[in-house]
């Protein structure tokens, strides 16, 4: 199976301000000269992390998912990120995944982050996302999803890759690059994190850290506080390889997770 070949972009968000983010982030893409397999975007990456989905949730059929569409065409490439998404009359932080031939994907955030009172607005998601990219199994998460490592579970290795994309603050980034070796050793599997710099509309502080880890635990790649959009191959082989010589999936404990809607 060949290389996947991924692109995290770490971008500062305009607070609130779904046109200029657009605008900034078709620029960023649009200057990317390498091939690529899957562009990672941040959670909320419209708006930033903002708690005022009334004023700023659109539909499924709404500009920010039809930009998604297109780019992902255009580019060739999927391209995942979460946007607040107006359904059936309630909000959800929702994570797309979109793919050049126009599928879309959706997982709406499990964990929502009391401490912002993101579960007083938002509804919590009750599935878990797998998407295949050339050969791959791939698992996004939402933020602070990255903080349960049941919901997070890799069983009988269903999947090959998780995706965690973030708005998560400068003061707790040790927590997020501790997280993310944790979920990529736990799992057997490569942790690919992505999350915004700058400041946002609040005064919070990012710091980035956007990473990718493999399934040892060691860094591929780290950026802090810079805007980028950097390329990782990432090969498959290193992974099999491992999961056979150090089978401890094997002796992982089976459970089901009950959810009550």
């Amino acid at each position: 199976m060949r290389d996947l070949k991924t692109t995290l972009v770490q971008t500062d968000l305009g607070w609130e301000d779904i046109e200029y983010n657009l605008a900034a982030l078709d620029d960023k893409i649009d200057r990317l000269r390498e091939e690529t397999d899957l562009i990672v975007l941040p959670e909320m990456f419209t708006t930033g992390f903002t708690m005022n989905a009334g004023h700023l949730a659109q539909d499924m059929a709404g500009p920010s998912v039809k930009w998604m569409r297109d780019k992902s065409r255009q580019k060739n490439a999927d391209i995942v990120g979460s946007l607040i998404i107006r359904e059936n009359g309630k909000y959800f932080n929702r994570l797309i995944w979109a793919k050049p031939e126009g599928t879309i994907f959706a997982y709406d955030k499990r964990h929502l982050f009391r401490m912002a009172h993101e579960d007083s607005i938002y509804s919590a998601g009750h599935k878990t996302l797998t998407v295949e990219l050339n050969g791959w199994k791939i698992r996004p998460f939402v933020c602070y999803d990255l903080r349960f490592p049941v919901w997070t579970r890799n069983i009988a290795n269903q999947y090959d890759v998780a995706v965690f994309i973030a708005n998560w603050p400068e003061k707790r980034s040790s927590h997020w690059t501790l997280l993310l070796k944790a979920r990529a050793v736990e799992n057997q599997c490569y942790v690919i994190g992505v999350n915004r710099v700058g400041v946002d509309g609040k005064g919070y502080s990012y710091s980035g850290d956007s990473s990718i880890i493999d399934p040892t635990g060691k860094v591929v790649f780290q950026k802090r506080n810079e805007v980028c959009a950097h390329t990782t191959a990432i090969p498959y082989s290193p992974l099999l390889l491992y999961r056979d010589k150090f089978p401890a999936w094997k002796d992982a404990d089976t459970f089901k997770i009950e959810i009550s809607a």
